[in-house]
């Protein structure tokens, strides 16, 4: 009966989904009237400037969420590494928070800040440089990197908590520098974590609408151009772009998984 009872459970998830990726293949003009297989949906989505433009925009954003949130996220981790007592446990709890606070609060309480922000400075940048600062694609790259830091250094921590510290014991007797230890010891050991960092930094910023939707201003990802097309209702070439969005968030995560699984089978 458990066996049924999850089989139940997985169609329950995953039928809505299956549903999307099957009549994204539809050559009728109504997502929901199968009328044969295509790919014109396909062919005509990313003939789509609107749809090219946006999906642009949401690769840049993810990209640069990525990189940043892989940086600061290791810098994080390493940094916390050395912290002990009351302090540490202060800052595992406000990382903890980051993650757990639902996107719309980030949203709206960014929104303020930015705001609050640009009319405080842009005065002076308006004065001094003929330019006024707004919402657009960088205040949403920010905004993703707020959380996703969060996401990077704890993967980099649980990577440093398993790590043998006889290998830095050892480099530091050999008279290694602290950066040449980090660079030839510490940081091929991260290594797998980081790179599975960036691929969940990309593939949460990429798909990301709530947030994205609040900072975003004049720009349009590839998550709200979606959201704009089913006001009007849904068709197979939404269905598409959904398509190719969950297999590309899919794969990612796949790939990250195995990341960690192979740095974990490389450690021991």
């Amino acid at each position: 009966m458990l066996r049924v009872y999850a089989i139940f459970i997985y169609i329950f998830l995953y039928a809505p989904i299956a549903l999307i990726v099957g009549f994204s293949f539809n050559s009728g003009s109504y997502a929901m009237d199968w009328q044969g297989f295509s790919l014109a949906w396909y062919a005509k989505a990313f003939n789509n400037k609107l749809i090219v433009e946006a999906l642009g925009n949401s690769v840049f954003i993810a990209l640069s969420t990525a990189f940043l949130s892989a940086i600061f996220g290791t810098f994080a981790a390493l940094g916390l590494e050395r912290v002990t007592g009351w302090l540490r446990h202060t800052f595992d709890a406000l990382i903890y928070v980051a993650i757990m606070v639902p996107g719309i609060v980030i949203g709206i309480s960014t929104l303020i800040a930015f705001v609050s922000f640009f009319d405080l400075v842009n005065p002076w940048v308006t004065a001094a440089l003929s330019f006024k600062l707004q919402m657009g694609t960088w205040a949403v790259i920010a905004a993703h990197v707020l959380f996703n830091i969060a996401v990077v250094a704890l993967l980099v921590r649980a990577r440093l908590q398993g790590m043998d510290r006889s290998l830095v014991e050892a480099s530091e007797d050999l008279y290694a520098t602290p950066l040449g230890t980090f660079r030839q010891v510490v940081l091929p050991l991260l290594a797998p974590s980081i790179l599975a960092g960036f691929l969940l930094a990309f593939t949460f910023s990429f798909e990301d609408f709530i947030i994205a939707y609040f900072v975003a201003g004049p720009d349009t990802t590839l998550p709200i151009y979606v959201f704009s097309s089913i006001r009007r209702g849904v068709t197979p070439e939404i269905n598409a772009v959904g398509t190719v969005v969950l297999l590309t968030s899919f794969a990612l995560l796949v790939l990250a998984q195995l990341i960690l699984q192979r740095g974990h089978k490389t450690a021991r």
